[in-house]
């Protein structure tokens, strides 16, 4: 006389043990999905930049540097002339 209802659970039973099963399989989705995003996250790289579209030849970086020294004041119209024409004497062709 151990087993009251021949071992047979009521409806009350049946909901919770379903319901129960539903969250639990819900939880391990959930966090298989969280784990692998964070994986995911922290094994991508990111994307490398767009090369730069070509430009129109121009001055070289040291006369372009010349050129910012000489519209900032540092330098004046004579000492960037003679500045010019050193660089331009010494540029490989």
């Amino acid at each position: 006389m151990m087993y009251w209802h021949d071992g047979g659970m009521s409806g009350w039973g049946w909901f919770g043990m379903s319901l129960g099963m539903l969250l639990f399989t819900a939880l391990l989705v959930i966090g298989g999905v969280l784990l692998f995003r964070a994986l995911d996250r922290s094994t991508t790289t990111t994307r490398p930049a767009p090369p730069a579209p070509p430009t129109a030849p121009g001055p070289t970086p040291p006369e372009q540097l010349l050129a910012e020294r000489f519209a900032r004041g540092e330098i004046d119209d004579q000492e960037y002339r003679e500045r010019l024409a050193a660089l331009r004497e010494t540029a490989p062709p």
